[in-house]
């Protein structure tokens, strides 16, 4: 998943760059003007009512978010090093607008939970991560992915908060162009990740033994522009789909 050489410079490159913006001076829930917040929750295959269950839709949900390539490798392309705790890691993204311009952007994982959350007299079972853009990036602020289980009635949600502003682009054809493409590429990103996880868990959960092989080739026929280069994202896709440890 790191690449080629030059990837690899790019992503040890990050290793000592700030975020961005103060995350312990935003409000999440409440964020001063000038913010833009982003939720979008996909419903997946419910489960039995109580704890999630071995291999079901949150098990299966929570692997696949673990990495990042759940998101459609044709819009948004992530470098890492597995080898890496994920908390900690930092991951250099690969924007691709329009499918012809590409721009890398360096994000590091800030925090990631498991906990069970009591909303409105209900318990909720949630796992999840979230990263923070570093210098350079052409946005700042933060983007969390969460699955979530009611443990009352057993339904269960691929979640997803965003919360970000314009970053300084110095280039300004770069600047220019972003500013032009950027809510339809977002929205295009966002539909095609809830399109690709209710697909990819309801595989996950239909397989008897084949999901590496059968996500493998539905990945590919679900990203939202051809991408011959989205093929290793698809298959560690798959991969992440079997049982591991967390």
């Amino acid at each position: 998943m790191i690449g080629r050489p030059r990837i690899a410079d790019r992503l040890d490159a990050l290793s000592g760059r700030p975020v961005n913006y103060d995350p312990a001076a935003l409000d999440l829930e409440d964020p001063p003007p000038g913010w833009n917040v982003d939720r979008r929750c996909q419903p997946l295959p419910r489960e039995p009512p109580g704890e999630p269950i071995p291999e079901g839709s949150w098990e299966i949900a929570c692997r696949l978010i673990r990495g990042y390539e759940f998101a459609d490798p044709s819009l948004v392309r992530a470098h890492y090093d597995p080898a890496r705790p994920l908390e900690g890691r930092e991951m250099l993204l690969k924007l691709q607008a329009l499918g012809l311009v590409s721009v890398y952007v360096g994000v590091r994982v800030g925090d990631v939970y498991e906990c069970t959350r009591e909303l409105d007299g209900r318990e909720v079972r949630v796992w999840g991560w979230n990263y923070r853009t570093l210098e350079g990036h052409v946005e700042m602020g933060q983007m969390a992915w969460e699955v979530w289980k009611w443990l009352d009635t057993g339904e269960v949600e691929f979640r997803v908060h965003s919360i970000a502003r314009d970053a300084h682009i110095r280039n300004l054809v770069i600047r220019l162009g972003y500013r032009l493409v950027r809510s339809h590429e977002r929205q295009m990103f966002l539909d095609s990740t809830r399109r690709r996880m209710r697909t990819f868990v309801q595989l996950g959960l239909d397989a008897d033994g084949g999901a590496v092989a059968t996500i493998g080739r539905v990945a590919g026929e679900l990203t939202a522009r051809r991408s011959d280069a989205a093929g290793a994202a698809n298959l560690q896709l798959a991969r992440n789909s079997e049982p591991q440890e967390r």
